[in-house]
């Protein structure tokens, strides 16, 4: 259970980590709740990363790799389902 669970919001995180990572290097804005500018996007980007890193190693998903991987897999396909419909905070579209 503790495996598919932290499998799943590693999946989550490495998802919502994309584009603001993005974001960040490109120099374009993008919202979060600690403003829209490029740095924070990288940091926020890069924070979500170690945190997905740091999920994946105590989720000790070589246990029981078939169960993580498509728990990870959900937790992806949930956040990229957010981010292509309601978005971030609700906005719907991509930022101007």
């Amino acid at each position: 259970m503790l495996t598919s669970v932290l499998s799943f919001l590693a999946g989550v995180l490495a998802a919502n980590a994309t584009p603001h990572f993005v974001k960040g290097i490109t120099k374009e804005r993008f919202p979060t709740p600690f403003g829209d500018g490029p740095l924070i996007n990288l940091v926020a980007g890069w924070g979500m990363y170690v945190i997905t890193a740091l999920l994946a190693a105590t989720a000790d998903m070589t246990e029981r790799p078939l169960l993580a991987f498509t728990a990870a897999a959900l937790g992806v396909l949930v956040m990229g389902v957010f981010h292509a419909t309601i978005g971030a905070f609700g906005k719907g579209r991509a930022p101007a």
